[in-house]
């Protein structure tokens, strides 16, 4: 009989930039986030200067995002608008509202 022999499992570290993008792309995607159209972001200690400045350039290079540096605690916020993607809100026509028939069964 053979015998498998366990791989080692290798675990790679996230780098800071990754970290760092992970929490913000979570903030930003939060459902009060999304609701609300912003969302504050802040620099922990344990972010690096040289990441949090990529992030923020990235931020700054997004088509429709509106950044504002608050001093008093040197967060930022990030407002935008509604795409037409992010629309729920869709108006329904009484000409195009399904008939509901019962069911075949």
């Amino acid at each position: 009989m053979d015998k498998k022999q366990a791989k080692p499992v290798v675990r790679q570290e996230m780098s800071g930039i990754e970290r760092l993008g992970l929490r913000v792309s979570g903030m930003i995607n939060h459902p009060i986030a999304q609701d609300r159209r912003w969302a504050t972001i802040h620099k922990l200690d344990s972010d690096g200067d040289r990441e949090w400045d990529e992030v923020l350039s990235v931020l700054a290079e997004t088509h429709g995002l509106e950044m504002t540096f608050n001093d008093e605690d040197e967060s930022v916020t990030l407002k935008w608008e509604a795409s037409s993607e992010n629309d729920h809100q869709v108006e329904v026509h009484d000409e195009f509202m399904a008939v509901e028939e019962p069911a075949p069964f």
